[in-house]
């Protein structure tokens, strides 16, 4: 399957342990890089799931709100995959990982695109992470497997052809949950 990619970022928390939402850390500069790894790394275009706080788009990109957004990360997903309608590829990144760059996107998507499953994901050294690339065919099931703060995590869980692909030479993906 070929066919356009949509960047669904997740960015709706509040960022409690962190100390505000992270969509509004650096003084916006986490969102920018996001975005611009997303565009840079092969997506078409780029949705932004906001929630607890509102930020202005950096270019190339729009912003859907997840109002049940308290409910957990689930909530932000499904917003983003219900706003990526049409696209072939949802390729799905968080805010709170700012050493992630185009690289990273575009060994995923590519890796997505060539498998038979159209299923990949970042791992960083042997450890899941960010981005995660689901083809068209699975964004239901997606949908009634999120729940919570897990995400797709349950259906992830359950599948082993999901391509991994280690992108540690390019970032370290880390997640930032404190200042």
């Amino acid at each position: 399957m070929t066919g356009d990619a949509t960047g669904v970022l997740l960015a709706a928390g509040a960022g409690t342990r962190y100390g505000l939402p992270k969509v509004l850390a650096d003084e916006g500069r986490w969102l920018d890089i996001a975005v611009r790894a997303l565009l840079d790394g092969g997506c078409d275009k780029v949705i932004v799931v906001l929630g607890a706080a509102d930020s202005a788009m950096p270019d190339g990109a729009i912003a859907v709100h997840a109002h049940d957004w308290p409910v957990g990360m689930s909530a932000s997903l499904k917003a983003g995959l219900a706003a990526a309608e049409g696209a072939s590829y949802a390729v799905v990144h968080v805010v709170d990982t700012p050493d992630v760059g185009p690289e990273v996107v575009g060994a995923v998507l590519d890796a997505a695109r060539e498998s038979p499953s159209h299923l990949a994901r970042a791992v960083f050294d042997g450890t899941p992470g960010h981005p995660v690339v689901f083809g068209r065919e699975h964004w239901d099931e997606v949908i009634a497997t999120s729940n919570g703060d897990a995400g797709a995590r349950v259906f992830l869980s359950g599948r082993f052809d999901v391509v991994a692909v280690e992108s540690s030479r390019w970032a370290t993906g880390i997640d930032h949950d404190y200042r």
